[in-house]
């Protein structure tokens, strides 16, 4: 890499939605405006959000994920076969409602405002996932481009709930298959559209190692059929590596952080990469996207074993937190894991996104150009040191 190359900043993906786009976008989901009406009001959100990420001075941009109600049901208008689900809703479905009231209220998930897409009979692909959004994006920044899209792994265990899903599908698996199928069609296609970094999103795989034993979560609400970590790790690996095998062209990422659900820290999950390194490693991926800024992230000696085997996708900021965290800080960080990761293999990002759910939003925007701009100056700072 050059100078101007190393440290490269980007952003997990997803930007705060102003409340006059959830507000259209629930009014879309209603059938009170067309897609058209929507679109043409999320153009300006996603304007919005390009510019702050370019006047902070990052790399690689994203369109925000504006046009999502998260960053995973998103699919269900998508895809045919699934129907958009609250949380609530699935509260008639879970074998242990009482219990499972209990673990939303103690994780601070807002059962009505938080939704899955469900399979309810067999997937087929409408449309391309993300096709339209990266399209708009190329239109407006010369930049390079990011789209994250959600794992081979959270996607079917979000979308396969029992009682719902098994007509079609009788175990997960079998809704894998189709599952991979999709994304191997639409990654080809982003790629051939010029897309230059893609990223599978699967934090669910923390819940895998350090969730509750009943296994169950808001993000990922049918993990009933396996309660082996290893079984669903492995299983990860797999579906990952059936998805992009055999396709070149463009950067892989694998995304993997604790929540971005709440601000209250203490909810969230915590523990150290370890038990997850030797799975995500697997991964024919160039890049691990990780959640690294808070103490919940755990030892960093953890990845001395599996120094420069992948490119690091450091997450340095809080995206939850008012505060603006300094450059020199931005820096240390990097410093501690430059003992275990060359300089050319570290990119730079916040810790998750800034608006992962439509309705719960963990930052303004211009608190999220703040963060942005401060890692820009820090990855400066780094170039004039390490260049």
């Amino acid at each position: 890499m050059t100078q101007t190359n190393l440290f490269p900043v980007t952003v997990v993906g997803s930007w705060s939605r102003p409340a006059w786009l959830v507000q259209a976008l629930r009014r879309r989901q209603a059938g009170e405006i067309s897609h058209e009406e929507f679109n043409r009001m999320a153009d300006e959100a996603v304007l919005a959000a390009v510019k702050y990420q370019e006047d902070a001075g990052v790399d690689i941009v994203t369109d925000g994920e504006v046009r999502r109600d998260n960053f995973y049901s998103f699919v269900v208008e998508k895809l045919s076969g699934m129907k958009l689900t609250k949380v609530s809703e699935l509260l008639d479905y879970v074998k242990d409602r009482a219990g499972f009231e209990e673990v939303l209220r103690a994780l601070d998930v807002p059962a009505f405002a938080i939704k899955s897409p469900i399979a309810v009979e067999k997937i087929g692909r409408r449309q391309g996932l993300a096709l339209d959004e990266l399209d708009f994006l190329k239109q407006h920044t010369t930049r390079q481009t990011k789209i994250p899209l959600p794992g081979p792994y959270l996607l079917t265990r979000s979308s396969w709930f029992e009682g719902l899903s098994d007509k079609a599908y009788p175990v997960p698996e079998e809704l894998s298959k189709d599952i991979v199928a999709i994304l191997r069609e639409e990654i080809v296609a982003l790629r051939d559209r010029g897309v230059d970094f893609i990223q599978f999103d699967e934090p669910s795989l923390s819940q895998v190692v350090y969730g509750d034993e009943a296994g169950e979560t808001f993000m990922c609400a049918a993990l009933s059929s396996r309660k082996d970590p290893t079984d669903e790790l492995e299983f990860a690996v797999r579906l990952m590596n059936e998805t992009v095998a055999g396709i070149d062209g463009v950067k892989f990422g694998v995304h993997v952080c604790r929540g971005n659900w709440s601000r209250k820290e203490e909810v969230l999950l915590k523990g150290n990469y370890g038990p997850l390194l030797p799975y995500l490693m697997q991964m024919h991926i160039d890049q691990l996207v990780l959640e690294m800024a808070t103490p919940r992230a755990g030892e960093l000696e953890v990845f001395k074993e599996y120094a420069n085997e992948k490119e690091l996708g450091l997450g340095v900021v809080n995206p939850r937190t008012d505060e603006i965290e300094s450059p020199a800080l931005i820096v240390q960080r990097v410093k501690q894991v430059l003992q275990f990761f060359d300089p050319a293999q570290i990119y730079l990002n916040p810790d998750c996104g800034f608006g992962t759910f439509a309705e719960r939003c963990v930052n303004t925007p211009e608190t999220a150009y703040r963060k942005l701009k401060a890692i820009s100056e820090a990855a400066e700072m780094l170039r004039q040191e390490y260049a």
